[in-house]
């Protein structure tokens, strides 16, 4: 046979797989591999009461199991074995049966741990199926959870022949876990679909997301997804590469002629792995998809810019009106917990002015709408108005419960973006209802800890509320978010707004019909909209960091003097003079947009005391302000290697930009195996909590040359990860094998972990995240800081030692913000020897 006629043959059996796995045919997944039914149900354990000694939402706690892991001391208990609490008490592992239907219940399970033995013939790779934990261990490797109860977080897990150790971080009461066989040595799970709506009488051009799942000790480099849409011809996408014994969620062409009115049509998936040439059939999936008639509610999916995932909003669309009928208004609206945005938009009728859109916070629980939840939100808004041409200066916020607290959070915190707000039942803050607390700094480094979570103070920042028309909504029964969050914050508006309106809905509790489309909250947004920066001629405005929101109609602060502290400005333009006035407070740099004022009109500035007069009128019509030594001067714009806008910390501003997770290779199997599964556990994490998507790239195949604008997160030190020299060729901070390098001062030891964020080499833009240490004890020792987590804040660098697990109130051995020029020196930061 001529290797034509292999080619033939190969492509068309390939070709005959493919059809008949979008025709459902029985077996066809069988010609790959035979499917395994053997499947192990977990059934005996052993629990221990809480043993972490923290906050759900702190950044750093004390556990004494975990320090055992970290120091590779940790051994499975027996029935009986004590652990000593952190406050002193100790506590003891019992067993505990589950109930008929698999699962287990103990209030041990309430933040405690559970330990499952699973013995195994031979060394193979099996699904686990798990909920009801933070995460678990797998033979010692960190791999996500599903506190949540999702039942969708199945993962690819290595046994060994003999005994295997589990060990669950227990979430909310319940526990339940089970062990499957795979299909095939890759597999399409459709428990996490990300679908569209199709709209009737249009065509198909959009897309999808499934689960692929990767059963090998590989990464999974050549595959793609064939999908067929009814009615339309299979279409092809490439997929990117999924992780040795990992998952990615991945996006899928969905390409057809208009449908007709159905209530669904159906859409078949083929997972083929590619050689050139020829494909090979590997798993298939059949599902349906609905078909929305004109006029309702539906699903758009769009690729984000912020991490590559794919992600949905939901839309209400106006109704018809006359062509001549102005832009309409624009709506966005926020969900509350465990709500989807195609059920949130759904409960508005349809306004004749206005589009009501509900992004999605990237999951029914997603961040809080703070953080990823707020990035998103504005995405959405962005596209939206895109999308919809919609008219900029009438644009609404509003949602409910959590959606409320969003409208709080989101309104305060970029208040030039809306015209007006109407939380319902919202909570206020972390501080007032997450259960974080605020309680007053006792050290110079929780000072530091606790500044990073400033953006989050939507009291601190309420003074921004004065530019926006304000409706708040609230049941006076509600037990679930109390009406007194509604009520503190009418108290704390009373004192300076002068447009507000709040109403208590008497003997209303959570959830109560009208609760989010209430005519009088729509009457008050019907009468604002956003006034022109030639409209505006006061601005106070505050921030607590000028990279998460920096401006406010035509005055942008550009850098702090004190990096996360509260940063104000009260600024007056006279328009008719071409001058400002005002004051500001922890504010390095300033910008002023006068393309508002006269043409080639001298402006005049007093600021903080001091005049500035006869400043020619730029060409970029942008005026722009340092302070140095309490003295202002006029500048130009800054360097793109300071802190700034467009780029600065901290730790968790790298979570944007396309975001790559970078491993290193060059280490000690051990410290090389940490990385790949630290990067791991990261991306799991990342898609459970947020759908989101990451590239996972060995520090040898990164090409720091390429996609210069892309985040970085850097897993390893100075030794073991190959890139960290290119990616990091200035950086002020150093970890490697038995030390840490902070500026001037050399920490020493083996069990240092190190977190830190610098600006990426080459890039305005981009930021590269460290998740370090200086010794494989020192890299274990930050598998748990839960920086993705909503409500969970990091500074610029952390340096952490092995006590901070014996002890909470232990200090970081090093611990702060960078300069505006990224340095130590110029910087807040504390030590602890």
């Amino acid at each position: 046979m001529d290797h034509m006629s292999y080619r033939l043959i190969q492509r068309t059996l390939s070709a005959v797989l493919f059809l008949a796995a979008a025709a459902g045919i029985q077996g066809a997944s069988a010609v790959i591999s035979t499917p395994s039914t053997e499947e192990i149900v977990l059934r005996q354990c052993l629990v221990i009461r809480q043993v972490v000694s923290s906050n759900r939402r702190s950044t750093l706690h004390a556990d004494p199991i975990e320090a055992q892991i970290v120091s590779g001391k940790w051994s499975p208990p027996a029935a009986g074995d004590a652990v000593i609490h952190p406050n002193g008490t100790s506590l003891r592992w019992e067993a505990v049966t589950a109930s008929q239907d698999g699962s287990f219940h103990h209030p041990a399970m309430n933040g405690g741990y559970a330990y499952m033995a699973v013995e195994s013939p031979v060394q193979r790779v099996m699904l686990l199926e798990a909920a009801g934990h933070n995460m678990v261990y797998v033979n010692g490797v960190p791999r996500t959870g599903d506190v949540y109860g999702y039942s969708y977080t199945r993962l690819p897990v290595l046994l060994h022949k003999g005994r295997n150790d589990l060990l669950f971080l227990c979430g909310r009461g319940s526990l339940r876990a089970k062990l499957t066989a795979p299909r095939a040595s890759a597999m399409l799970d459709t428990s996490d679909l990300m679908l569209p709506d199709i709209l009737a009488g249009k065509p198909v051009k959009t897309m999808g997301a499934v689960i692929v799942i990767n059963f090998t000790d590989r990464f999974l480099t050549n595959y793609s997804i064939k999908s067929s849409v009814t009615g339309g011809q299979p279409v092809l996408t490439r997929l990117p590469s999924i992780p040795p014994y990992g998952t990615r969620k991945v996006p899928f062409k969905m390409i057809a002629p208009a449908q007709s009115v159905k209530e669904k049509c159906q859409v078949q998936l083929a997972l083929m792995e590619t050689d050139g040439l020829t494909q090979r059939l590997i798993d298939s999936a059949v599902f349906d998809i609905g078909i929305k008639p004109d006029g309702s509610s539906y699903k758009k999916t769009f690729i984000s810019k912020i991490d590559g995932s794919l992600q949905y909003y939901a839309v209400t669309p106006r109704l018809p009106g006359p062509k001549s009928q102005p832009p309409p208004a624009l709506v966005l609206t926020l969900h509350g917990a465990s709500v989807e945005a195609i059920g949130q938009v759904s409960c508005y009728e349809r306004k004749s002015w206005a589009y009501v859109v509900a992004p999605t916070n990237r999951r029914p629980y997603g961040f809080d709408w703070e953080g990823i939840g707020a990035m998103d939100a504005l995405e959405v808004f962005d596209l939206a108005q895109a999308e919809f041409k919609t008219d900029p200066q009438r644009t609404y916020l509003t949602g409910h419960s959590m959606g409320g607290h969003g409208t709080w959070h989101i309104g305060v915190t970029w208040p030039d973006r809306f015209a007006a707000i109407g939380p319902s039942s919202g909570w206020i803050s972390f501080f007032s209802y997450g259960g974080s607390g605020r309680k007053p700094s006792e050290t110079p480094s929780q000072e530091i800890m606790m500044r990073a979570m400033n953006p989050s103070d939507t009291l601190a920042l309420a003074s921004n509320y004065t530019q926006l028309g304000i409706y708040a909504l609230h049941g006076d029964a509600d037990d679930n978010v109390p009406v007194t969050e509604m009520r503190t914050m009418v108290q704390k508006l009373s004192t300076f707004h002068k447009d507000f309106s709040w109403h208590e809905v008497a003997g209303a509790g959570h959830w109560y019909d009208g609760c989010v489309d209430w005519a009088p909250m729509f009457d008050l947004f019907a009468r604002h909209q956003i006034p022109t920066d030639a409209e505006v001629r006061q601005v106070d405005f505050v921030t607590a960091n000028p990279g998460v929101s920096s401006k406010c109609h035509w005055a942008t602060i550009e850098a702090q003097i004190h990096p996360l502290a509260l940063s104000t400005i009260s600024l007056r333009c006279d328009p008719g003079q071409s001058r400002f006035t005002g004051t500001t407070v922890n504010v390095a740099r300033l910008a002023l947009d006068v393309s508002h004022l006269k043409a080639h009109t001298p402006v005049s500035i007093e600021v903080d005391g001091q005049k500035l007069s006869e400043i020619p009128t730029p060409a970029s019509k942008t005026i722009y302000l340092s302070r140095s030594c309490d003295q202002w001067s006029v500048t130009t714009a800054a360097s793109a290697s300071m802190k700034g806008p467009r780029r600065s910390g901290p730790f968790k501003r790298v979570l944007n930009h396309r975001l790559i997770f970078v491993y290193g290779t060059k280490g000690t199997p051990e410290q090389n195996d940490w990385a790949l599964a630290k990067a791991r556990y990261d991306a799991e994490t990342l898609w459970y909590r947020g759908n989101g998507a990451v590239d996972i790239v060995a520090d040898t195949k990164f090409r720091p040359t390429a996609e210069r604008d892309r985040n970085v997160m850097l897993y390893g030190n100075t030794q073991t990860n190959a890139a960290w020299h290119a990616l990091l060729p200035a950086s002020p901070v150093q970890v490697q094998n038995g030390s840490v390098s902070v500026g001037e001062r050399v920490i020493k030891g083996d069990e240092l972990g190190c977190m830190l964020v610098q600006p990426r080499a080459g890039s305005d833009v981009a930021l590269v995240g460290v998740i370090s240490g200086s010794g494989i004890a020192g890299m274990r020792l930050t598998d748990r800081i839960s920086y993705i987590n909503s409500g969970v804040e990091l500074p610029d660098c952390l340096v952490l030692g092995p006590e901070t697990l014996s002890d909470n109130s232990s200090s970081p051995r090093a611990v702060g913000f960078f300069g505006n020029d990224w340095q130590v020196s110029s910087g807040d930061f504390t030590f602890s020897e």
